[in-house]
């Protein structure tokens, strides 16, 4: 809360009570009165009358010019007895009068005063986020529908994640959040009418996106429609899910080990590896929240069962403090290569070790009890071999081990490691808010420790957008670090704190409307309850804004963050409605809206419930 203009010394003194009478006023006022009692034996009746007049309207001046002070205050001290107070009037003063003071206020009015002045306004930017997702929605629907993505700029279509209109159902449920019932009927009649042929006809789509995305986008509707929205039927966003999944099934059936293969043909009703024949590890790890609440909802292990023997055998591979290469072979079953990194490819391996374990709240000291074990490994290896301080200001980020531990670091981060803050945080605190997990001792060396990254992780993603001449970040960054002479070229922002500490390479300058910063400032904010992140989410969607939007629907990825005007790509990823406007809403709403306790969410932001803790949203 901003200070109040007058010091707590201040509100505390009370203007009028108690103070004390003039003793110039009190021999005034008996010599007026004496000597009025002798003029009036003396004085005629006319004179009498005059002097009476006279002395009336002096006094009524006087009072006049005293009475707001007093009568403020008389309703400001209305816990004394009323009679005493209507009784006792002092008289009218003639010296200059102290300033009025504002009315005093107690500790928890002035809180609830300045709640509801910062209450007001993050409603209101979380309105102007809901009028993005219109706008954008509005794009797509005009010149997209039925298509996966949006080309905003030439106002049309394009099918690049298989043609199952991927836009619809991953922006079903955040228009559900926010209430936009109109958009939750167009997309759920759409999916009614034409997702299960789509799935019948269409060719090859990638095992992980198409999870992701599509079967987490049913799922978390399917899930919403049953707590409160009305605008979707949920047994056929529960049918239509089994069609798919078991579709999917394939890349798991077809592979002689327990990793996927990594893309399925739907209407051959095939699965093949990819042209080298490896699967990405986050892929093949990052299907699993999903297949595990199919499995709850729909009362069939053989979702739950495929899935997680991906993460059992991992288990059993050998990890470098708990950090794992980018690829692995579903042939042999075996990690390949050795290149490490928390960006592409190996991003959410990490977030569902933690996430599943926190899904499965009724098994987590039981049989998932490794996938804690796991992750609190990992993170260990991250803090170890992976951080670093940039120089000359030292923002602290995660770089990567292209050529393994036995190989040189490289201080490449990608936008896509932003997503570890925010993991962090709901590692260390499980979802509760840090001060009460501190409050009731949950809280160990390793939690503290993450937590502590977590915030300076944080910061970090947020300087990457705040170096840049347009304020958004780029898909790529370089640290300069001790021992380095690396002099690329900076973001553009000159007055930039960090700008000799960012290399933003002339590849590796485009934007594509990335969620991963926007969603560890949800989980900061709400853990941590610091208004900084919002503050720093409002900036971030202002950016976007201003240099992303298209006036006749949508808004555009961008070739080139560091110049003015950004050159612009062509193409808004369905990600933009199905996470990032999603966690800007979230963040700048109430913590109660999905809270983190007792739901997950999943890489693509659907959020799915812890089960056994089934709540309304």
């Amino acid at each position: 809360m901003s200070k109040l203009p007058y010091s707590t010394r201040d509100a505390d003194y009370d203007n009028a009570k108690f103070r004390q009478r003039s003793h110039f006023k009190v021999i005034t006022q008996s010599v007026t009165n004496n000597s009025l009692g002798i003029f009036c034996v003396k004085c005629s009746l006319g004179k009498l009358l005059m002097l009476l007049l006279i002395s009336g309207v002096t006094c009524l001046f006087l009072m006049n010019k005293s009475s707001p002070n007093f009568e403020s205050n008389l309703v400001l001290n209305s816990t004394f007895t009323e009679t005493t107070e209507a009784v006792y009037q002092k008289p009218p003063r003639l010296r200059k009068r102290s300033p009025r003071l504002p009315p005093r206020l107690t500790p928890d009015e002035m809180n609830k005063k300045g709640l509801s002045l910062d209450h007001s306004k993050w409603v209101s930017r979380q309105q102007k986020v809901k009028e993005a997702f219109i706008h954008a929605w509005s794009g797509y629907k005009n010149f997209a529908m039925g298509f996966d993505e949006l080309m905003p700029v030439s106002k049309r279509g394009t099918d690049g994640l298989g043609g199952l209109g991927a836009t619809i159902i991953d922006a079903l449920d955040t228009a559900m959040i926010m209430g936009e019932n109109g958009i939750v009927k167009e997309a759920s009649t759409w999916i009614e009418e034409n997702l299960v042929s789509r799935i019948n006809e269409k060719g090859q789509v990638n095992l992980f996106e198409t999870t992701i995305r599509v079967l987490g986008g049913l799922l978390s509707a399917y899930h919403l429609s049953t707590v409160g929205n009305n605008s979707t039927n949920p047994e056929m966003l529960l049918e239509v899910s089994k069609v798919l999944a078991d579709r999917l099934l394939l890349a798991f059936s077809s592979s002689s080990t327990p990793i996927p293969f990594s893309d399925v043909y739907l209407r051959d009703k095939i699965a093949r590896p990819a042209p080298d024949g490896l699967s990405s590890t986050s892929e093949a790890s990052t299907l699993q929240l999903e297949f595990n609440y199919l499995s709850e909802i729909s009362g069939d292990p053989k979702y739950y069962s495929a899935g997680m023997k991906v993460l059992e055998h991992m288990r059993s591979l050998p990890k470098v403090e708990g950090l794992v290469p980018i690829y692995i072979s579903p042939h042999s079953g075996q990690f390949s290569g050795e290149n490490i990194r928390l960006g592409s490819r190996g991003d959410s391996y990490y977030e569902y070790l933690i996430k599943i374990w926190i899904q499965q709240k009724n098994r987590r000291d039981t049989d998932l009890k490794y996938l804690y074990e796991m992750y609190t490994e990992a993170m260990r290896g991250v803090r170890h071999r992976l951080v670093r301080k940039s120089v000359p200001k030292g923002l602290v980020f995660v770089g990567e081990l292209p050529y393994g531990s036995q190989g040189g670091f490289s201080p490449k981060m990608d936008h896509l490691v932003c997503f570890l803050p925010g993991t962090l945080a709901l590692g260390a605190t499980k979802g509760m808010t840090k001060t009460k997990a501190m409050e009731s001792n949950l809280l160990s060396n390793d939690d503290i420790e993450n937590l502590k990254l977590a915030e300076d992780l944080a910061k970090t993603c947020f300087e990457m957008y705040a170096v840049t001449s347009t304020g958004l970040a780029p898909e790529i960054a370089y640290f300069r670090i001790e021992g380095e002479a690396d002099n690329g070229p900076d973001g553009g922002n000159k007055s930039s704190e960090y700008i000799n500490d960012i290399i933003i390479k002339y590849l590796d300058r485009h934007n594509l409307l990335r969620p991963e910063t926007v969603e560890s400032l949800m989980y900061l904010h709400r853990i941590t309850e610091d208004p900084k992140y919002r503050e720093w989410g409002w900036q971030i969607f202002k950016a976007f804004e201003k240099y992303t939007k298209i006036e006749s629907g949508g808004y555009t990825s961008l070739d080139d963050v560091t110049s003015i005007p950004p050159p612009k790509r062509d193409k808004m990823e369905t990600f933009f409605l199905g996470e990032t406007l999603k966690y800007f809403y979230l963040l700048f709403g109430e913590n109660d809206v999905l809270p983190l306790d007792k739901y997950v969410f999943n890489t693509e932001a659907h959020p799915l419930p812890v089960i056994g803790l089934v709540d309304e949203v």
